[in-house]
Order: C-alpha cells, then structure tokens, then sequence
C-alpha cells in the first residue's frame, strides 16, 4: 500500500534526528564577499553615471564666485578711485580764491568717505546677492518660495524699524545732496548749531553754550544752513534826529574804508560796506541802516567790529548813539532849589509882621507884652 507524501514526509522529519531546542535562536546570514563585490560596483557605477553631472555643478559655482569676487574688488576699488580723486580736487582748490567759494577740506572729505561707504556697500549687496542666488540656482533649488519669505521678511523688518530705515534714508540723501558738512552753522527745527559729525543715521551739532546735539536724521524736516554761499552782516545805528545826515555818512564811510583795507577783515568782507540809509525815522531819533556781504559764518564777528568802530568814529565825531526807537528826551536840568519854599518873615514870632497878625484878645485879658495898645 502505498504511504501518503504527507506521512512519509513526517516520518522522514521525525527519523532524522532529534528536533532543536525551543531556547536555540536563528542568526542572520553573514554578508559574503560577494555581495560586498556586488555593492562597490553598485556604488562605482553610480558614481561614473553621475561624476560628470557634480564636476559641472562644481566648475559653475566656482566660476559664479570667481567672478563675482573679482567683480566686487574692481568695482570696489574704482569707487575708492573716485573718492580719492574727489579729496585731491578739493585739497588742491583750498586756499585760493575759489576755495572761499567751497566748503572746507574736512567737510568735503567725510562727505566723501560717506558716499564711498555707500556705494561700497550697496555694490557688494548687489553682486554677493546675484551670486547667491545663481548658485541657489544651479543646484536646481527653487527660488519663487524663497524669494517670497524674502519679500514677507523685508516688508515685516520694514514695519519693524521704519524709523531706523527713514534716518538711514534721509542720511544718504542729506550727504548726497550736500544740504550741509562738518563747520556748518544750520537750524534744523529741533536743535542749532555747529556741525561737528555727520552720519548716516545721526548728525552732531555743537550749540551756542557747547553742549553736543544729537540728532536724528530722520527727524529734521527743515534745515536752515548759515554757512553756504554767503552770509549778511548787519548793523543798525540809532542818532538823534537832529544830527547832520550828511555827516553821519561821511563817517560811517570812512569807518567802512578803513575796515576793508585791513586784515583779516579784508579776507571776510567778500563786498563793500555800504549804508543803505534811514531804516525808521522817530520823533527824537532815527536809524542808519550798515550792511555788509560776509564770507560764510563770519557775519557775527564782523558786526560785532562794525559796531566797535562805528562807536569809536562817533565818539571822535562828537555824534551821540542813543538808545533806540524808544530814547527818551533828554530835558534841562532843574534847580535842587526850586521846590524849595522860600523863607517866611511870619516864621518868626519876634518880627513886625508876626506881631501884627497875632490875633485881638480880650480886653479881661492883660495884653501881652510888647503887644501894641
């Protein structure tokens, strides 16, 4: 009889031997070197199909940041070029005659560094941010999200610091339209001064009384520069309205003469002194007019000698300055002894005329002696 295959194949199993163990555990089989064989070919098959895809990856970058490096440089030192030709211009026109014309070396240069700074920095911006994103590029990154989040997080630091971006602004255009530099005398609304150090967030004024402003940029609205072009010195000469009009101006000439023949005031008078005339005419006084064209920032030093020699003149010309629109007139002296009363004989009780006005007493009463009966 035949046995079934499913019998003969337990009873097989059961003759072979012993069964193993329930606790005898199952190693995995060892990598043979075979299969390591297998994977480095694998891997260097891989690497040969894509070799030439990462060298042309690699060359691109390179190129992109050899250029852009070699880029940055000359154009960075062409900037520094001009800068430096800007000063040398500047320094080779100081000190002569259209040099009073132009602001100061010192002035000129920081203005100068300032721009270069700028300029240096928006280049560098420009060509380190294109590389950037050509190399981005070439690794097939796309770019349409990460310009977006740029966007997003320009517009959101743009709420952020507003404030810092429009004295930033402002700096840069303030230095580029070359509103005013360093030795500038400006009103700029919320402070005044002299300009010690102009930044582009922050500009220093030093005021009247020494102090150091600080202000920002962003801040000024108006600026009110004293220190371009030319400056105005004016003086006002308050006479009696009986002087001679004819010989007030005859001295004042003569004390404008004087003063544009000498030093330095020869230098600082950039026009001649002229009277300009009447500026009012009062009951008891009346006011000359002097003016005189000045160079830049020099307009209070040349009053002040102006009216230094002008009371001098005067003085030798025996012309009296009074006191202003509101002079008072002079009046003649009064005598001390005009209010004073003058002497009474009734004060006397022994004189005739004391006697005489006693009054009549009485005739009970005995008459006084010495009266008359």
């Amino acid at each position: 009889m035949e046995v079934p295959a499913v019998f003969s194949t337990v009873l097989r199993a059961a003759g072979s031997g012993p069964s193993p163990s329930p606790s005898a555990t199952t190693h995995p089989t060892v990598a043979t070197l075979q299969d390591a064989q297998e994977s480095a070919t694998n891997a260097a098959s891989w690497v040969e199909q894509n070799w030439s895809t990462w060298l042309a990856i690699g060359l691109r970058v390179l190129l992109i940041l050899v250029i852009a490096a070699v880029l940055r440089v000359a154009v960075r030192r062409a900037i520094t070029k001009l800068i430096d030709r800007m000063t040398r211009t500047v320094q080779a026109v100081d000190g002569t005659a259209l040099g009073g014309f132009l602001v100061n070396v010192e002035r000129r240069r920081q203005r100068s560094q300032a721009i270069g700074s700028v300029l240096r920095s928006v280049a560098s911006f420009l060509i380190m941010g294109t590389a950037a994103l050509m190399i981005l590029g070439t690794f097939e990154i796309n770019l349409a999200p990460l310009l977006a989040s740029a966007g997003v997080a320009g517009v959101a630091i743009g709420f952020g610091a507003r404030n810092l971006v429009t004295d930033f602004l402002s700096g840069v255009f303030m230095i580029l339209e070359d509103q005013y530099g360093v030795g500038d005398t400006i009103d700029a609304g919320v402070a005044s001064g002299e300009v010690v150090e102009v930044g582009l967030r922050v500009t220093k004024l030093r005021g009247d009384n020494g102090e150091i402003w600080y202000v920002r940029n962003g801040e000024v609205k108006r600026i009110g520069n004293l220190s371009q072009g030319w400056a105005t010195a004016g003086v006002d000469v308050t006479v009696r309205a009986s002087e001679d009009l004819d010989h007030v101006q005859s001295v004042l000439n003569e004390v404008a003469e004087a003063m544009s023949k000498e030093e330095p005031w020869n230098e600082r008078l950039w026009g001649p002194v002229e009277v300009l005339g009447l500026e009012s005419v009062l009951l008891d006084s009346m006011v000359v007019r002097v003016s005189a064209r000045t160079m830049p920032g020099k307009s209070l030093a040349v009053e002040r000698e102006l009216r230094w020699r002008i009371k001098r003149a005067f003085d030798a010309a025996d012309i009296r300055i009074v006191g202003g629109p509101t002079a008072a007139v002079e009046e003649e002296p009064v005598d001390p002894s005009a209010a004073v009363a003058a002497p009474s004989v009734l004060g006397n009780p022994a004189s005739p005329q004391s006697e005489a006005a006693a009054p009549i007493l009485p005739a009970t009463t005995p008459a006084p002696s010495g009266a008359p009966k």
